[in-house]
């Protein structure tokens, strides 16, 4: 399959100016760095590109001081920091840097938004603008394949999900594998990195009980009943899983405001391959019962929404 432009890459493109910081935020598989790296290659100025995980990056952007920046970004036109969460006081830094260093234009991505958020989030007011990067959406992968492939691939879409790399394997052992890891390696990865969360057994259990309670109104006591432990410690659960970009919660509706503030919320999963693969369940539609096709497809159509959203802002 060709490679599938992202819509949010032109999006990104129009932010691009100078004493500005693009921040882009999503799950770890998404294709983040390959849409920083995209629009490096189409910049037309001096760039330069750093990552976060390098231990000579973050060395290099310690001295916090206006003379090493200028020093490092003299003439560097836009400057693309990936993984960015993993530089210390990052915020900090980049406003420095884009303060003090003339003309600079910086986007930097990070797979934990509330990690990058809160470190970034107070230092940028004013100097920032944040887009979230999902997995594929329909739309996306249109410009690749025909209607008549989009049919036919429908199924496969319900079941694996549209993380970029699932799409183009060839073979559903492989697609499933794939998923496995994501959730295994990266995702879980990174919600137990986050300090407070002991219990890693009770967050896993939390992810399988949203999964089979995908599309209806979600009660925290009872969740919390389930699980043995408080409303309050499911309610921050969940926060996290919403920030990592596993899960998506979708408010009540009502015609009264007051009334829509209590109403229960509905969670779903930002991918569907990722909510079959924490119950390791890859079964074909046809085998599945019928609440679970039409969670499945319920899931499906939200979150190619939400993508529409996001994407076109």
């Amino acid at each position: 399959m060709d490679a599938i432009q992202r819509t949010l890459e032109s999006q990104l493109m129009k932010r691009l100016a100078p004493q500005k910081v693009l921040l882009l935020f999503g799950a770890r598989r998404v294709g983040k760095t390959f849409l920083v790296n995209q629009i490096v290659r189409n910049f037309s100025g001096k760039t330069m590109s750093l990552n976060g995980e390098d231990a000579d990056t973050v060395a290099m952007l310690e001295p916090m001081s206006i003379a090493n920046y200028r020093h490092l970004f003299q003439n560097v036109d836009l400057l693309a920091i990936d993984e960015a969460q993993h530089i210390p006081d990052i915020g900090r830094k980049l406003k420095l840097i884009v303060d003090e260093v003339p003309d600079i234009r910086v986007i930097a991505s990070g797979s934990s938004s509330f990690d990058l958020k809160n470190q970034a989030g107070e230092p940028l007011v004013g100097r920032s603008t944040q887009f979230t990067l999902l997995p594929l959406s329909q739309q996306e992968i249109s410009s690749v394949e025909t209607a008549l492939d989009t049919k036919r691939n429908l199924e496969q879409r319900l079941l694996y999900g549209t993380y970029p790399e699932v799409v183009t394997l060839d073979s559903f052992e492989q697609k499933k594998e794939y998923l496995y890891d994501i959730v295994d390696a990266y995702l879980l990865k990174d919600i137990l990195a986050v300090d407070g969360i002991k219990n890693t057994s009770k967050m896993r259990d939390l992810l399988r009980l949203i999964a089979y309670q995908m599309g209806s109104e979600v009660s925290y006591d009872e969740l919390g009943r389930q699980l043995g432990i408080s409303k309050n410690t499911v309610e921050s659960y969940l926060d996290l899983l919403q920030k990592v970009f596993v899960l998506y919660r979708l408010g009540g509706y009502s015609k009264n405001l007051r009334k829509e503030v209590t109403k229960s919320s509905k969670w779903y999963y930002v991918d569907n391959g990722i909510r079959n693969a924490v119950i390791r369940d890859f079964k074909p539609l046809s085998l599945r019962s019928d609440d679970d096709r039409g969670a499945l497809w319920e899931n499906y159509i939200i979150t190619e929404r939400m993508k529409r959203n996001h994407n076109n802002r």
